[in-house]
């Protein structure tokens, strides 16, 4: 049996990107899916994919930040599939980051809005999502954070940290609902390839990047879409309240690692070197 087997699922930011695989992975798992997204083109092109995949999918163009906007999504959704299983809160501001810089030069402007995307339009998508979930008698809900919100960076000073509140308000949600079989966690990428990103990135950026994870490639959306489902599924019955890396070992090593690696390469050429000279012939 699918893991996700008659579940009805809302997927916000699911036009493109991690949200799109997100929404075609649950799918494949058997979950009806809301495909939830401001470009409403976007959405309807992943949710005909889907359908034309033999899975259920619908359509909707929203924008989080707007209230009523996220009325209408989650009333549409009870409507055309009669309640909501499991929510993952994808949706984000990235047409903001350029703009999101350090302290001193950061416009106010660029903070109000991506928190009232970021953090704002994810409240309200829980407190909706809630809302139908405990008329279900439960269900579950995935965040989707970042590891620039564990960790400081130069910039995108509103990006971390509306991330960095989304950890805890999804702790806080835990909490507050566990007992009434409501379960929440987070999940934060690193350095995942989205077409978005490939864009923005240079060959020298990435490689930069690549410098900092332990594992030799970078992530893809269907890396962060297999975590998504397990956290959805009953697999992860039991875990509710967390934080969950994804990010290729990026934030699991000392801050000297980089620049250590050259040295540590360097060494092990010259022992190869050695060990050749001395090899018997």
């Amino acid at each position: 049996m699918r893991r996700l087997e008659g579940k009805v699922a809302v997927v916000t930011g699911a036009g493109a990107g991690i949200g799109k695989a997100c929404a075609e992975a649950m799918a494949r798992e058997g979950a009806r899916v809301v495909v939830a997204d401001i470009d409403a083109a976007s959405a309807a092109a992943c949710a005909a994919h889907i359908c034309s995949h033999s899975g259920e999918a619908l359509a909707v163009g929203t924008d989080i930040a707007d209230e009523g906007d996220v009325a209408v999504l989650f009333e549409t959704t009870a409507r055309h599939f009669g309640g909501l299983d499991l929510l993952v809160n994808n949706a984000s501001a990235m047409q903001l980051t350029p703009r999101d810089r350090a302290i001193l030069d950061l416009d106010l402007t660029v903070w109000d809005q991506t928190l009232a995307t970021n953090l704002r339009g994810t409240l309200l998508c829980c407190r909706r999502g809630i809302e139908y979930m405990l008329a279900r008698g439960g269900g579950v809900i995935v965040n989707m954070s970042s590891c620039q919100g564990l960790s400081g960076d130069t910039a995108q000073t509103a990006y971390a940290a509306s991330k960095a509140a989304m950890n805890m308000l999804s702790l806080s949600l835990a909490t507050q609902y566990g007992h009434a079989a409501i379960r929440c966690n987070a999940v934060a990428p690193g350095l995942v390839m989205t077409e978005r990103l490939a864009a923005k990135l240079d060959d020298a950026m990435q490689r930069h990047l690549m410098r900092h994870q332990l594992l030799p490639r970078v992530g893809c959306p269907n890396d962060v879409a297999a975590l998504v489902v397990f956290l959805l599924s009953d697999d992860a019955a039991f875990i509710t309240g967390q934080v969950i890396c994804i990010d290729g070992g990026m934030l699991a090593h000392v801050p000297t690692y980089a620049d250590g690696g050259n040295v540590r390469r360097k060494q092990a050429a010259d022992s190869a070197v050695e060990s050749s000279a001395t090899r018997p012939v």
